[in-house]
C-alpha cells in the first residue's frame, strides 16, 4: 500500500446551500488535509481515505457571514475546530465511478455519508511526479449534524436551506517521506 496526499494548491473542498429560497451561497474550506492509502489509485476499491477540515477556514466571500458561520449558531469553531471524514467502504459504480462511504463528523455528530466519486485520470506534472485527479459530490441535511440555526422570512420560507451540496476536486500525489 502506498500513501498519497492531496495537493491543496490544485484541489478544493466546496459547498453550496440555498439562500432565501431563491439563490445559492457557495463557499470553500481553505485549510484541510487529506490522506489516501491505496495499492492502485486507478482502482479506488483498494483505498482508505481520510480528511480533516479546519472549520475556521470557511470562506463564502462575506466576512460577516463567515464570522456567523464560525459562531455557536453554526460550526462553533472554538469547541469544534475540525470536520473529519474516514472512509469505511468503497465500491465501483461504473468505469471510472465509485461510491465512497464513510463516517463524517461535524461538531459532535457522526453519520455515514456516501460520496459519488469520479476518477478523472492520471498525468505527470512538470517535475516528473504522477498525479491523479478525482471529483466527489454528496448532499446532506445540515440539521442532522446540529447546524440548525435559521431565520423565517416575512414572505414565507427560511433564510438558509437544509440541504448542503458538498463538492470536492482533488489532485493526489505520492506522499513525501518525512
Amino acid at each position: 500500500m502506498a500513501n498519497w496526499t492531496v495537493d491543496n494548491s490544485h484541489s478544493s473542498i466546496g459547498f453550496s446551500v440555498k439562500h432565501m429560497m431563491v439563490s445559492k451561497v457557495k463557499g470553500v474550506f481553505e485549510d484541510y488535509s487529506a490522506t489516501v492509502t491505496a495499492e492502485d489509485l486507478t482502482d479506488l476499491t483498494t483505498a482508505s481515505i481520510s480528511f480533516d477540515i479546519q472549520t475556521a477556514s470557511i470562506n463564502t466571500k462575506s466576512e460577516d457571514r463567515d464570522n456567523h458561520l464560525r459562531s455557536a449558531d453554526f460550526f462553533n469553531v472554538e469547541d469544534y475546530p475540525s470536520i473529519s471524514f474516514r472512509s469505511t467502504n468503497i465500491e465501483k459504480d461504473g468505469d471510472d465511478e465509485y461510491k465512497v462511504t464513510g463516517d463524517l463528523t461535524i461538531k459532535d455528530v457522526t453519520k455515514s455519508v456516501t460520496f459519488d466519486v469520479e476518477y478523472n485520470g492520471k498525468g505527470m506534472n512538470p517535475w516528473g511526479v504522477d498525479v491523479y485527479g478525482f471529483e466527489a459530490e454528496t448532499k446532506l441535511n445540515r440539521e442532522e449534524f446540529g447546524l440548525t440555526w435559521n431565520a423565517a422570512l416575512e414572505t414565507g420560507g427560511v433564510l438558509v436551506g437544509k440541504d448542503i451540496k458538498i463538492t470536492i476536486d482533488l489532485e493526489v500525489n505520492p506522499a513525501q517521506a518525512e
